[in-house]
């Protein structure tokens, strides 16, 4: 997923954004695009519509519904409500299965199978782009256009088009430029909030110096350590350099990687700054990585973790209460401006069914976000939601900065990859990188895996 080159205005409206979450918000950039998708059937007589609602479903009484997406835990709960309502307003049957193999090989041994889900979730825009080309997806109908027109900018269209068809509905975003943080482990450290990396740097050593690990990371979960490497390099390389390492039109080994891999190695190559050490990290889920750093008081196993938006949801799940004892700042600036960088979660339809159509349609209203948003821990890139859906002032704060962005901002590039080299784990640049934080010395080595894995999966 990409833009180009962000212009002055953009720039502006980016610091104007971060300046949001340094007086306690937060802020979220979007994507840019623009698609149109096939015509679909026509809403017929039995088509309801009631009196609160924003968008009109048919009726699908006895029909099945088969969903499959990553969630589990809290978010699966959030996205069952949003499913349940779907059920009443259609009488259809919704199944929901969560899978954590990666989303690719699951739908592709599900079509070969003859059994393909009727909607899915994807987390690569470049997972998308190559289900489009394998043939497996089906461009949304009439009334999902519509409801896309009405409720989603250009950019968000455009990060769920392929060659002009719209294929699928940004159902959920996510600012991933964030660190959140104990503030009674700051406090008790005398540490305070970080505007650029040489700061964060000397706000970790000035918490280790209390007792406690000033970082947490889930490094058994790979994708959060692409997401280290990609606000850096965003960073301190500029866009221009992320646009085309995203799309792999410079390599791995070009220098401006091994200044990122000699930054990020300042915080991965000192043990004594990650909870855990590097080998408690590798051990570490990214669930288990935000709840230990905000359970144990001014002593936790680590002081700051980094992430998205979604880090609420699972401090939601200990007794840490957001705005007071967890608080949360913009990921420093390692160059002239600190990064934005941003994800999502796209639904799109495998069957051309009735109920596959009717669902993408509700997913792209305004009704299903307002359910969703109203759970906590989710936000939503569609621009007519009512923000007073959403729990509390820092949730609500994420989701104006992301709405009135517009479609200025820098997708997650492993995200934008093939999904062999940018979302599988135990390969690509998520094996790369853990690699990379047993043993942040290796940077050449480092450099020399992540091209050798991408020159084969951007070739395949």
């Amino acid at each position: 997923m990409r833009t180009t080159l962000r212009t002055n205005r953009d720039r502006r409206a980016r610091r104007a954004a971060l300046a949001v979450i340094a007086a306690g918000a937060l802020a979220l950039t979007g994507c840019s695009g623009d698609g149109k998708g096939d015509g679909g059937d026509k809403e017929g007589a039995d088509a309801t519509k009631s009196p609160a609602s924003s968008v009109t479903l048919p009726k699908l009484n006895g029909e099945k519904v088969q969903v499959v997406a990553v969630w589990t835990g809290p978010e699966q709960e959030n996205f069952s409500k949003v499913l349940k309502e779907f059920e009443k307003r259609t009488g259809a049957t919704v199944s929901y299965v969560p899978t954590q193999d990666a989303m690719l090989n699951y739908l592709g041994t599900k079509i070969s199978g003859g059994q393909p889900p009727d909607v899915a979730l994807l987390q690569q825009p470049g997972a998308l782009k190559q289900a489009v080309q394998r043939k497996w997806l089906t461009p949304v109908d009439a009334p999902t256009q519509a409801q896309l027109d009405k409720n989603y900018t250009k950019g968000w269209k455009d990060i769920a088009a392929v060659d002009g068809k719209q294929y699928g509905v940004y159902y959920k975003a996510a600012n991933k430029s964030l660190i959140w943080y104990n503030t009674a482990a700051f406090e008790n450290a005398g540490a305070t909030e970080p505007k650029t990396w040489k700061e964060f740097l000397t706000a970790a050593e000035t918490i280790s110096a209390s007792g406690v690990p000033p970082v947490s990371i889930g490094g058994a979960d790979g994708w959060t350590l692409t997401d280290w490497f990609e606000n850096i390099y965003l960073s301190q390389a500029g866009p221009e350099k992320y646009d085309q390492l995203a799309k792999h039109k410079i390599k791995w080994t070009d220098p401006s990687v091994k200044d990122a891999l000699t930054t990020l190695g300042q915080l991965f190559g000192k043990k004594e700054f990650i909870a855990g050490g590097q080998e408690g990290a590798l051990g570490t889920e990214f669930p288990a990585s935000v709840t230990q750093t905000f359970t144990g008081g001014d002593q936790p196993k680590g002081a700051m973790v980094f992430e998205g938006d979604f880090v609420a949801v699972n401090i939601a799940q200990t007794e840490a209460k957001l705005g007071t004892d967890a608080k949360v700042f913009p990921f420093p600036a390692v160059g002239s401006e600190a990064p934005v960088v941003t994800g999502g979660d796209v639904a799109v339809a495998l069957k051309d069914s009735k109920g596959a159509k009717a669902l993408m349609t509700f997913l792209a209203s305004e009704d299903a976000a307002k359910i969703a948003a109203g759970s906590g821990g989710f936000v939503s890139p569609n621009k007519s939601m009512d923000l007073a859906a959403y729990p509390n002032d820092v949730m609500r704060d994420i989701a104006k900065a992301l709405v009135d962005s517009g479609d200025s901002f820098r997708f997650d590039m492993s995200d934008q990859a093939p999904q062999s080299f940018g979302g599988t784990p135990g390969k690509g640049e998520w094996k790369a990188l853990q690699d990379f934080l047993k043993n942040p010395k290796d940077i050449a080595g480092t450099q020399q895996q992540l091209e050798t894995d991408a020159a084969k999966a951007y070739k395949s």
